[in-house]
């Protein structure tokens, strides 16, 4: 696969405009509205195909490349969400793009990093609620939500992944994906959510620009998530909280309660039948039903 640059010109490729509908992100303006002097984001790049911007910008970061390198793919053929899962949409209908940050570099402890995809969720659905103009909610742990027709759906998800001292950041975001393209019926777009603005441009710039200034604020801290703001943050646009769930959890056991809690390691807090409070660390959340609060 060679990379190359979408520059937003008509003359660029034959196959760039096929779909007038989704035209190709503009390289050149997004790099230069982001890649500014003092910011986060060091070096900007689109390709128009590549099985996994993860895969790829893993194998960047362990040859050295630096902090706040960008890798967007207008297609990704063999995009991965957790657990392995695979995650594919028509080229140029959504946001598929990872990111490389270096923590350690600023002073963040190794047992501070689980909080970063929660932080790219909290940035991202700001910035989506923002831009687009549609309500986002985060289930936990990696997943972005809207309401198409009345029901909760997910249009993006979150893959976080070490290398060496480097942590790289993935992001799957549903844009104008059609009712018809969806990979499963109870998946969404910003487009079905009635989104007021669909074009990628601003809300890739939108996304990274809020997630600058949450890294940084959470580096400041030194990741810490309570002085950053960020557990608050997210605990108050977690979807998950105050609802019955399973928990599938490795190896093939479940846990059903309350999720009750974020806690200071970014895990589910669950409440289980006894009363018993047991927290979660990875596995797979289903909702089961909303649990009325008492006033």
């Amino acid at each position: 696969m060679t990379p190359s640059d979408t520059s937003g010109s008509p003359g660029d490729g034959p196959g760039r405009w096929s779909d007038l509908e989704r035209p190709p992100l503009n390289a050149t303006a997004l790099r230069r509205g982001l890649v500014v002097p003092g910011g986060l984001w060091t070096e900007f790049e689109v390709v128009q195909a590549t099985g996994s911007t993860n895969t790829d910008l893993v194998t960047r970061a362990r040859a050295g490349a630096p902090e706040g390198a960008v890798l967007v793919a207008e297609e990704q053929t063999a995009g991965r969400g957790r657990l392995d899962r695979a995650w594919t949409a028509p080229a140029r209908s959504g946001l598929f793009f990872s990111i490389l940050l270096r923590p350690a570099a600023v002073g963040v402890p190794t047992e501070r990093w689980g909080w970063l995809p929660l932080l790219a969720g909290v940035a991202s659905a700001g910035a989506l609620s923002r831009t687009a103009g549609v309500d986002t909610a985060l289930k936990w742990p990696n997943d972005l939500l809207v309401t198409v027709a009345g029901e909760e759906r997910k249009f993006g998800g979150i893959l976080a992944e070490r290398a060496g001292d480097a942590v790289v950041i993935g992001m799957g975001l549903n844009v104008s994906l059609r009712a018809d393209e969806l990979p499963v019926p109870t998946a969404g777009s910003l487009a079905l959510a009635d989104a007021i603005s669909t074009d990628r441009d601003p809300l890739l710039r939108a996304v990274l620009r809020s997630i600058a200034q949450w890294y940084g604020e959470w580096c400041r801290f030194e990741g810490d998530p309570g002085a950053s703001g960020l557990q608050e943050s997210y605990a108050a646009g977690c979807a998950t909280l105050g609802r019955q769930v399973r928990a599938e959890l490795p190896g093939g056991r479940e846990r059903v309660g309350e999720a009750v809690a974020i806690d200071g390691d970014g895990r589910l807090v669950l409440a289980t039948e006894g009363g018993v409070q047991e927290p979660v660390s990875a596995g797979d959340i289903v909702h089961l039903r909303s649990v009325p609060r008492e006033e």
